[in-house]
């Protein structure tokens, strides 16, 4: 079988899926939602002084992002707070999602990648404007830089912060298509070799099997690395359009 046939979009709910466009990554994505809004609301409805598993969870994932923000931006931080939680538990459990049998890994889409690093560099934008003003646009010319080279440096700059949705949206993108093509590739092998020659065929397959099972461990590492990574790239952006350096 394809190991990119993994990344088919297909409709559902049948006839009317398919009138709305509504596919498998759409309902993957509204069951993150609902993944995650549970989670806090069950999280955070008793408030124990010695918290449950549940409540455990909500409130280290809270506690670690709230450290990340202030750490990065600031008290100024706080405001963006929401933003980057709802960022970083969307992508985390849409990476978790995928590593479940007949799951769907909508992360795995450019489209989806591109438009959640494309809504972070509008507010990044926005959030600039707002405080600085025209004083923005000294982001791209230093301060104290030879205005000789200022043909070189404005453009050099310009690229480099337009080039920030495609970056972050290729590396998210990006990684979860080649692990999950890896997963398919070595889950192909313990199939076609375990079937093949008897007793001889299953020993040969469990070399496929124990790289799979590792790979599995590593993707689910993979899964925790790429969000953190997309909240951190988010608050350095952040920190960058507050404090204008």
């Amino acid at each position: 079988m394809d190991a990119l046939s993994q990344f088919e979009l297909k409709p559902v709910f049948g006839a009317l899926g398919d009138a709305v466009g509504f596919t498998q990554s759409s309902a993957h994505m509204l069951l993150a939602v609902g993944i995650i809004t549970a989670l806090m609301m069950l999280g955070t409805r008793q408030r124990a002084l010695i918290p449950g598993r549940v409540q455990a969870l909500a409130e280290s994932a809270y506690e670690f992002i709230h450290d990340l923000v202030t750490g990065q931006i600031g008290d100024e931080g706080k405001r963006f707070f929401p933003f980057v939680f709802s960022l970083f538990m969307f992508i985390l459990v849409g990476n978790l999602l995928g590593l479940l049998p007949y799951a769907f890994t909508f992360t795995s889409h450019i489209a989806v990648t591109f438009a959640l690093a494309a809504v972070v560099f509008l507010l990044v934008t926005i959030v600039a404007l707002a405080i600085h003003g025209t004083k923005f646009f000294g982001y791209f010319f230093p301060e104290g830089a030879p205005k000789a080279l200022a043909p070189l440096i404005i453009p050099i700059e310009l690229i480099s912060y337009l080039s920030r949705p495609v970056s972050l949206s290729v590396r998210l993108f990006a990684n979860m298509v080649a692990g999950h093509v890896m997963l398919k590739v070595f889950a192909t092998f313990v199939v076609l070799i375990g079937g093949s020659a008897g007793v001889l065929g299953v020993l040969g397959a469990s070399l496929p099997l124990a790289l799979n099972v590792a790979l599995v461990g590593f993707e689910i590492l993979v899964a925790f690395l790429q969000a953190y990574v997309f909240a951190i790239l988010t608050s350095i952006y952040l920190h960058d359009a507050v404090h204008l350096h």
